[in-house]
């Protein structure tokens, strides 16, 4: 809410990849709420949760949807910061804001249409046969389907993206170089870079790899539901705990990281205290 009410207000951060980062935490805060809710019913009603019903799909469907929107929007993040590298020498292609408008609009219709599948009748409510155990009534085919493209999106495409920037940046260091020019900004950008991107890549490894190797396990396990009871589902809580964290550490790496957006901050903060001091006087 910090991230999205200081961009917001802030007109000098309203460029491309603002909005992506605004949408970002939009995502994230989807994300906390839909997994809010999912924890309420597991508080109030455990046993639907355990064992599936009608109710859980609704919650299921929008946890997927915010999970798929901001891998979406990372993997687009990591996107425009590269062609921001690789075409700032040429004047051909510059991103726009309605470039990054589309590319919302299109990451949310994606997420959403994945995400309610399940809604729209990809369910197994009313069989047994090839049921989740982790996730019921979800059916282990849609995990499935859903998990192992975006999994391999979500570490292969920023992968490539931020190697690189980091190539592109070590380049034309080295050419700077060797024409005896300073070479200091560039060697800034690439390490802040490539601390970026191991903290995006440990983050994103530390929160979606336990629910990727839940999917695995459900889809080759066995048992039933009792069986497994209460040990699976507890690490099925813990991977769900993980991706809330990741929601709490993706504004910290790409934005309150930010000198610009921290500096805003203060700002801000500072102009709301000026002003209850001037309404207290």
């Amino acid at each position: 809410c910090t991230v999205i009410f200081t961009r917001m207000a802030t007109k000098d951060l309203h460029k491309p990849i603002c909005i992506l980062f605004c949408n970002l935490a939009f995502s994230d805060l989807f994300t906390s709420f839909s997994g809010f809710w999912i924890s309420t019913l597991f508080i109030t009603n455990p046993d639907i949760t355990i064992f599936g019903s009608k109710e859980m799909l609704a919650p299921y469907a929008l946890y997927t949807t915010a999970i798929l929107s901001t891998i979406y929007n990372l993997v687009s993040i990591g996107i425009e910061r590269y062609l921001a590298v690789a075409e700032s020498m040429r004047t051909r292609f510059r991103i726009a804001r309605n470039h990054s408008i589309a590319v919302v609009l299109i990451n949310w219709v994606l997420a959403f249409f994945l995400g309610c599948l399940p809604l729209m009748g990809w369910n197994c409510l009313s069989m047994e046969k090839n049921l989740s155990v982790l996730y019921s009534p979800f059916c282990i085919n849609y995990l499935i389907f859903i998990a192992i493209p975006n999994v391999g999106v979500a570490f292969i495409i920023p992968l490539f993206t931020y190697l690189r920037i980091i190539i592109i940046l070590r380049k034309r260091k080295l050419r700077m170089k060797a024409c005896g020019q300073a070479t200091g900004t560039y060697k800034s950008a690439e390490i802040q870079v490539a601390r970026t991107s191991i903290f995006i890549w440990l983050l994103a490894l530390i929160s979606y790899a336990p629910f990727f190797a839940g999917v695995v396990f459900d889809a080759t396990n066995q048992q039933c539901h009792v069986d497994l009871y209460p040990g699976v589902y507890i690490f099925r809580n813990c991977t769900a705990m993980l991706i809330t964290m990741n929601c709490l550490g993706n504004p910290i790496i790409y934005t309150l990281k930010g000198k610009t957006l921290g500096a805003k901050l203060k700002t801000l903060k500072c102009l709301s205290t000026s002003r209850s001091r001037a309404c207290t006087i």
